[in-house]
C-alpha cells in the first residue's frame, strides 16, 4: 500500500466512527447544536457588560453599604458657599455633622445672630442643595476664644494667670 491509500483508509475509518458517534451523542440544551441560540451582542445601547463610569460604580458601593447619609453630610462641607451664599459663607463655616445636627461656627456674635434669625431659610437651602433629611437642625456658635484647657481632664482654678508673678 502506497501512502494515499492509507491515508483513504484511515478517513474512511474516521468517518465511519464520527457516523456511529452522532447517533448515539446526547446533546445538552442551550448549547449551540441543541438550541440554535445565538449569542447576543451588546450592540450600540448601554449593557451591563460595558466599562462603567467610575463615579456610577462609586454610588452603588455608597447604597450597598449605606454610606449615602454620610456622604450627603459630606457635599455640605464641599458645597458650603453655594449652598447658602458667598456672604454667609464668607463669615461662617460648617464646623460637623452629627444626628441630623449642623454645627456652624461664626466669625462675630453679630453673624452668629443674623444666622440663628435666618436658620430656617438656610436649613430649605441645604436641604434644596443636598437632600431633604440631611441636615435637620442648625446649631450656631459665636466665635471662640483660645482655650487654656488641654486635654480631657481639667482641674477648676485660675488657670493660666498663676503661673504670672
Amino acid at each position: 500500500m502506497r501512502g494515499s491509500d492509507l491515508a483513504r483508509a484511515a478517513l474512511a475509518a474516521a468517518r465511519q466512527v464520527a457516523q456511529t458517534n452522532r447517533k448515539n451523542r446526547v446533546v445538552p440544551r442551550g448549547t449551540a447544536t441543541g438550541n440554535r441560540r445565538r449569542r447576543r451582542w451588546s450592540g450600540s445601547g448601554a449593557d451591563d457588560r460595558d466599562p462603567q463610569p467610575l463615579g456610577r460604580i462609586a454610588s452603588r458601593v455608597a447604597v450597598d453599604r449605606g454610606w449615602q447619609q454620610q456622604l450627603s453630610g459630606g457635599q455640605v462641607f464641599g458645597k458650603w458657599a453655594a449652598l447658602v451664599g458667598s456672604d454667609v459663607a464668607e463669615h461662617a463655616k460648617p464646623i460637623a455633622i452629627k444626628d441630623g445636627e449642623l454645627t456652624v461656627q461664626a466669625d462675630s456674635t453679630a453673624w452668629a445672630t443674623q444666622l440663628r434669625l435666618l436658620q430656617r431659610q438656610l436649613l430649605v437651602q441645604i436641604a434644596a442643595g443636598v437632600g431633604p433629611n440631611v441636615v435637620k437642625r442648625l446649631k450656631v456658635q459665636g466665635p471662640s476664644a483660645p482655650s487654656w484647657r488641654y486635654g480631657p481632664r481639667h482641674v477648676p482654678g485660675r488657670g493660666p494667670r498663676d503661673t504670672y508673678g
